[in-house]
């Protein structure tokens, strides 16, 4: 457990009277990538948990500069990471993550961790047959190579525009990656793209576990990475659950609507659905 994590987990458990939120990031970004997220969680009554994954540096700069501590992560790993932090909170939280993350939040949510769960754009698991083009060019740097599995890997610019921020202004893009993009572990797009072929891969959520809570998918429409065709596969599989399960769409919004300039819109979306169960 990093040290931000462990004081987040302190200060949390110390809010007694508030409901903690945890934050999930996907591939490519931070925890840091939740800051405006978290200050707008922490002015509506919750106590914000912006969680790392094994391994995380603690700044872009440090990320940038040191690849190698995040290559060989895979989904597995990083979803009992986040269940052993999460098993560190006093009272059960809300849990919302995105991309990878929000692939995550139902993987954690499966296993009865959360008292509502916001799955924002995310990545299928074992059982969505759906395989957009788009998502296979967004794929295609990654697994194109498979000595790439155990690595880490950027996104240039370039690939960055097309799969996070193709509906945002040129200049927008630009300013998003500088901030934001950090190289991410190679093994969960392999892992992703073989969900359906193994057997004992570890994309699986158990979406009929009574015990999951409430959830909402959040799906951009102008995603490139996931396309309207893999949230709504995830919500079909979802809603075989008894609890209550929702999808809905962010007009005009690509992968990077949870850290682009309108990132509020999607936030209120997310916020709204929490409050009304915790």
């Amino acid at each position: 457990m990093s040290l931000n994590d462990a004081q987040q987990i302190d200060r949390a458990n110390a809010a007694t009277e508030r409901v903690p939120v945890v934050f999930v990031h996907g591939l490519w970004m931070l925890p840091s990538s939740w800051d405006l997220w978290t200050a707008h969680f922490e002015a509506a009554g919750y106590v914000p948990v912006a969680l790392s994954w094994p391994g995380d540096p603690d700044t872009v700069a440090e990320a940038r500069q040191r690849p190698d501590a995040l290559a060989g992560k895979t989904v597995g790993m990083v979803a009992d990471h986040l269940a052993g932090l999460i098993d560190g909170l006093e009272r059960k939280p809300a849990v919302i993550g995105h991309s990878v993350g929000g692939l995550l939040t139902q993987i954690l949510a499966g296993r009865g961790l959360s008292a509502a769960s916001v799955a924002i754009d995310p990545v299928p698991f074992r059982g969505i047959m759906a395989l957009p083009l788009s998502t296979l060019r967004s794929l295609r740097p990654i697994i194109g190579n498979p000595a790439n599995r155990k690595r880490a890997l950027p996104l240039t610019f370039e690939q960055f525009r097309y799969a996070y921020a193709n509906a945002v202004s040129e200049q927008e893009a630009k300013e998003l990656y500088e901030k934001f993009a950090v190289p991410a572990p190679c093994a969960p797009p392999f892992q992703a793209a073989m969900a359906n072929i193994n057997p004992r891969t570890e994309m699986k959520v158990d979406f009929r576990n009574p015990r999951r809570g409430p959830l909402l998918i959040i799906s951009g429409e102008k995603d490139n990475a996931v396309p309207w065709a893999l949230a709504n596969g995830a919500y079909k599989k979802q809603r075989e659950n008894s609890g209550v399960t929702e999808i809905t769409e962010m007009a005009d919004r690509d992968h990077a609507l949870t850290i682009d300039s309108r990132w509020q819109e999607v936030a209120d979306t997310a916020l709204t659905f929490v409050r009304r169960f915790v």
